[in-house]
């Protein structure tokens, strides 16, 4: 027999009733029932029960044991009583009669329990993350990630692709965020860079002759951490293509993904129609490049519904240049107990308020109000129909605007009694993601938004540059190295028009894929740069691999980027990334567990020509 064992705890049934087997695993729990040992015994394959009486020899062995002691197991399977059978697991059937133990590994006294679904502070889940990666969800979890990267390769390779790796120690290079330095030990006062993303190296696969390449590539930035975000490390499904416009990128990612989905996704629905919005609708739209489109809601410009009218606040905003006012149409949303909770949420994220309308019927009191009369008189009038009923707009913009204006919103935006619309005002950057956030919160809380489908929108159009609002510089607002559409005949007008050959794919608000079109003809290249003020020598020197290669005869090419992590992220149905990362960072970029980082010993330091200066 086997040193460990000769099944798996997830191997055992009634055909093995009378065999004698040898098990390994954790004591997941113990069970005393009237001085009858009963042991739940976990591997990573599933769980059997072993029992052990007075009887057996191994006995007293069997009660030193404690949870997630890993023994070795020694026994003979029988079948479980009818009335005893665990239908939950399969191995439910039967148990296994203990004759021989041995303690593989005592565990101390745990800082978290394995067993259960406790929860814990999360530096405690990180310092001991080897236990708390035990834990069936977890294990659940890291299981489904391996399971999707390897569907995402047999994918790939299906169509056509070659996987290749690129370098992991290279040269800084600005992409958007901070990078690793890695300091050289030959090249004194030198350092390398951890990359961010492979993707000059793959732009240059392609100036190679490579067709299709892809790889699951680690990128490093030293980036503030957030929930869907990892501040360190991430993983993604990095492609790239020759010879392609963007559709071909559309067209190749998109069967890659939605069976990705449709397989791990735990029967939620994933839509085959995925909508091309371009940046500037989405913002309009959804206050967000990154939409939730199983929310149905969409804001609509209603300027022309204020501009000079009693509603001094918008009246007078919309009096100064770049200003507008917005509506987030609420359908069922039309109460004052949810345009209150609204109008605080919106006090939450440091307005003053949320100005809202909403719409009911017309009732004896407001008549009553409205015509300074007794409400049982009011009540009267309506019955009578000497005044008419039906619909009437509450809320005190309503009574600032008046029923005319208010009335034109309302068949503007589609709503009816019952119904809400909320307000933002003023420049549209500095409102767009308070009116995203509050989008959202609507549509959950009134049960608009489908929680049981995932829903694509590609997002297009991206402009490249952005002026800004007090230095009035140009620079880049988005990837520097996208094509610009219209080539170079579009970087002679109006920088702030020109919009790139970029796009990102968003599912149920979150950013999936980011990728473009590249520049790949070095004239455009620096004609791009030079407008937002980096010359040519620079570009040469910052970007200098990429603009030789692409002197000697570069393909048009693109491609785009899959974020792993995010995508197990949510089909793991989790909302920290954290839980689909075996080994994450926390919230201040700390390894609890291996105490990263540290001090570097002063022979190293020496030994690179470094010296640490201490922060004040």
């Amino acid at each position: 027999m086997h040193a460990y064992r000769s099944h798996t705890c997830a191997d055992l049934s009634t055909e093995n009733v009378g065999d004698k087997v040898r098990l390994s695993g954790w004591v997941h729990r113990v069970r005393d029932h009237g001085g009858i040992l009963f042991i739940d015994l976990r591997d990573h394959y599933g769980m059997t029960q072993v029992l052990c009486d007075p009887d057996s020899a191994a006995f007293a062995d069997v009660e030193k044991v404690r949870s997630e002691w890993c023994v070795r197991i020694d026994g003979e399977v029988k079948a479980r009583d009818p009335e005893l059978v665990n239908a939950k697991i399969p191995t439910g059937a039967i148990e296994v009669f203990v004759r021989g133990i041995e303690v593989l590994g005592a565990s101390k006294e745990l800082p978290l329990q394995v067993f259960g679904d406790q929860e814990y502070p999360e530096e405690t889940r990180l310092r001991y993350r080897y236990l708390d990666l035990r834990r069936e969800k977890m294990q659940k979890n890291m299981i489904m990630r391996s399971d999707v990267v390897s569907s995402i390769r047999q994918r790939m390779w299906g169509q056509g692709f070659k996987e290749f790796q690129t370098p992991i120690i290279t040269a800084s290079s600005p992409e958007g965020a901070r990078d690793f330095l890695v300091p050289s030990r030959l090249h004194p006062g030198k350092f390398y860079a951890l990359p961010q993303a492979p993707q000059q190296f793959k732009q240059l696969l392609m100036v190679s002759g490579f067709d299709k390449y892809f790889q699951i590539a680690p990128c490093f930035r030293d980036e503030d951490p957030r929930a869907d975000r990892s501040p360190t490390d991430f993983y993604q499904l990095d492609l790239e293509m020759s010879f392609v416009e963007q559709q071909d990128v559309f067209d190749t990612i998109q069967p890659v993904l939605t069976g990705i989905f449709e397989d791990f996704g735990g029967g939620k629905a994933v839509d085959q129609d995925w909508p091309q919005i371009s940046y500037k609708d989405a913002a309009l739209w959804y206050g967000s490049d990154k939409p939730d489109l199983r929310n149905p809601i969409k804001m609509q410009v209603v300027s022309e519904h204020f501009a000079g009218s009693g509603f001094a606040i918008f009246a007078k905003l919309l009096e100064q240049e770049g200003t507008q006012i917005r509506a987030i149409p609420a359908p069922t949303g039309g109460s004052r107990k949810f345009c209150d909770r609204m109008n605080a949420f919106a006090q939450k994220e440091g307005l003053p308020g949320m100005g809202y309308i909403f719409w009911r019927e017309k009732t004896a009191d407001s008549v009553a109000q409205e015509l300074g009369i007794p409400v049982k008189d009011a009540q009267a009038k309506l019955k009578s129909g000497e005044v008419e009923g039906g619909m009437e707009a509450a809320g005190p913009l309503a009574k600032n605007i008046g029923p005319e204006r208010t009335e034109a919103i309302r068949q503007q935006l589609g709503l009816t009694v019952g119904d809400a619309a909320f307000f933002l005002g003023g420049k549209p950057k500095a409102f767009e993601g308070v009116a995203g956030r509050a989008r959202n919160v609507i549509g959950t809380e009134l049960g608009l938004t489908d929680e049981n489908r995932f829903a694509f929108a590609w997002i297009v159009d991206f402009p490249i540059y952005e002026k800004d609002a007090e230095s009035g510089k140009i620079d880049f607002e988005h990837n520097p190295f996208s094509m610009p559409q219209g080539g170079m005949d579009a970087l002679m007008g109006d920088p702030l028009e020109v919009l790139g050959y970029q796009y990102d794919l968003a599912c149920n608000g979150y950013e999936l894929v980011s990728g473009a079109i590249r520049n790949h003809k070095p004239e455009i290249m620096f004609k791009a740069f030079e407008i937002a003020g980096y010359g040519k020598d620079e570009v040469e020197k910052r970007f200098g691999g990429m603009v030789n290669a692409f002197q000697y005869g570069a393909p048009p090419h693109g491609g785009c980027a899959a974020g792993i992590d995010r995508i197990v992220m949510l089909l793991a149905e989790e909302a920290n990334i954290r839980e689909v990362i075996l080994f994450p960072m926390n919230q201040r970029a700390e390894d609890l567990m291996m105490n990263a980082p540290n001090d570097p010993m002063p022979d190293q330091l020496m030994e690179l020509g470094l010296r640490v200066i201490p922060q004040d």
